[in-house]
């Protein structure tokens, strides 16, 4: 059976034909071993056709296309073009040998050419891409290293693209930075602490926050240098006189021991880095509210931007966050948990990461189950909201948690929550008459603001206000 060889380099398709495979043998050692020697490939191995990119974006969406498994109408024409016809009926005597399998799929349900990808086919390939400047005899020297550094930058380039209006990746670096950040500053603060309370001790049970101890540390310096006049100065940082009055008091009639200027001032140094952290901590926190305001802002309304954060970061991305049904959503974070349970067959496990919630602990223990369940239902609505919809709002999030809220207390006083289809046509009706609104004051008809608001049409579905543990769209 002829065998017929595609390569895909980054100048264009090469289709090439193997003949004479008795003389190397059918297996891969022979092959490898043939492969270094041109003269000995190039009677095996001979170049048939050969059609080049036209451009740079073409030759990028060919490779992205290869990458994914799929023949385009440019490959599907050149390989028609140049290998022997398929007859119905007559098993084909010929195949073609490439390098990714699920194109070779794709290209046998197309076209019915047989294909096959194994290693005696690579070995093949291999040589092919090792001497493929000599078969193309219009290349110049450096051509075709051009040509791959070019494609390797751009194919790289797009899939590192992204859309800057849903940068969830920044969401995610953001809450690690912020949970490592709490470790840190909690280890560091301790440090100083225990640092500093070797000469005045007496100031830890006065001062209970870290950062503000960090602060005091930083003011006082030597101890013994306290006086009356610091008192205005404390009261500032601490906020309180009496406790300012009381650091001066246990400073004069401190028990600790005396330490060198040198030895205070890397206590000072220390604290200092310490506020920095701190100070940091709260621009960092800062900047995920904005950016979950950005990105999911529905989700931050009804859940809470850190608790919101967190689930988008479990997840992956808010994509992932927006597939998963919500009887997934409810247990993300207790996956440990969850197969321990199954493992042993006991109990899995209510929530994971929503539990931080104030909802789950507001709810009596036998009500936590079940305000759980109801949730992680609106959250998956708010999450592929925030996800698919064209307008950022916090409308359908405040309505979501206020549904939420009547939910704890029909568990609680047994007053009957409204429905979910009609708190979803409420919240589409007040935005587009808001939209509406806007568009009287610059001047248009209104029939314009029916079609930014046509994606929300689809969340007043039964399908997807159905009270139940998995939504679909």
């Amino acid at each position: 059976m002829a065998m017929h060889l595609l390569y895909e380099s980054s100048s264009g398709y090469g289709l090439f034909e193997a003949h004479g495979l008795d003389e190397i043998g059918q297996n891969t050692e022979a092959v490898r071993s043939s492969v270094s020697d041109l003269s000995r490939f190039g009677r095996v191995v001979k170049l048939t056709a050969f059609i080049p990119f036209a451009s740079a974006l073409d030759a990028l969406n060919q490779v992205n296309a290869v990458s994914e498994g799929v023949m385009t109408d440019e490959l599907r024409s050149f390989l028609e073009l140049n290998l022997p016809k398929v007859k119905e009926g007559k098993k084909p005597k010929f195949s073609l040998g490439l390098a990714e399998p699920k194109l070779g799929s794709h290209i046998f349900e197309a076209t019915k050419i047989p294909c096959q990808s194994n290693e005696f086919v690579l070995e093949l390939l291999r040589g092919v891409r090792q001497h493929f400047d000599r078969f193309i005899k219009d290349l110049k020297t450096g051509d075709l290293e051009k040509s791959q550094l070019g494609l390797a930058h751009s194919y790289s380039r797009a899939k590192v693209k992204f859309n800057v209006n849903r940068v969830d990746n920044m969401v995610i670096q953001a809450i690690f930075l912020l949970d490592t950040f709490d470790k840190d500053i909690n280890t560091f603060a301790m440090r100083v602490r225990e640092w500093y309370s070797w000469h005045f001790p007496e100031l830890v049970k006065i001062v209970n926050d870290n950062y503000l101890y960090a602060r005091v540390a930083k003011m006082i310096d030597d101890k013994s240098k306290l006086t009356e006049d610091h008192i205005p100065m404390l009261t500032d940082v601490l906020g309180d006189e009496d406790k300012a009055k009381e650091v001066v008091e246990a400073g004069k009639a401190s028990m600790g021991q005396e330490l060198d200027p040198i030895d205070l001032f890397n206590v000072q140094t220390f604290a200092q880095k310490v506020m920095d952290l701190a100070d940091y901590r709260k621009r960092l926190y800062d900047y995920l509210v904005s950016k979950m305001g950005d990105i999911a802002p529905n989700l931050a309304a009804l859940i809470g931007d850190m608790v919101g954060a967190r689930l988008i970061s479990h997840a992956g991305s808010l994509t992932n966050l927006a597939k998963c049904p919500s009887s997934t959503l409810q247990i993300l974070g207790a996956e440990k948990a969850l197969f321990r349970a199954l493992k042993t067959r006991g109990n899995t496990p209510k929530y994971g990461l929503i539990f931080h919630s104030s909802f789950i602990g507001r709810a009596s223990a036998k009500n936590k189950g079940r305000v759980a369940r109801y949730l992680a239902n609106k959250c998956s609505i708010a999450s592929r909201i925030d996800c698919f919809a064209d307008g950022a709002t916090t409308a359908f999030g405040e309505k979501l948690r206020e549904q939420v809220e009547e939910r704890l207390d029909f568990y609680d006083k047994g007053v009957a929550p409204r429905k979910n289809v009609d708190v979803m046509k409420e919240v589409i009706e007040s935005l587009q008459n808001k939209d509406e609104a806007m568009d009287v004051e610059n001047g248009l008809d209104g029939s314009v603001s029916v079609i930014l608001f046509s994606c929300y049409n689809k969340f007043t579905s039964p399908t997807i206000t159905r009270e139940s543990n998995v939504e679909v769209f």
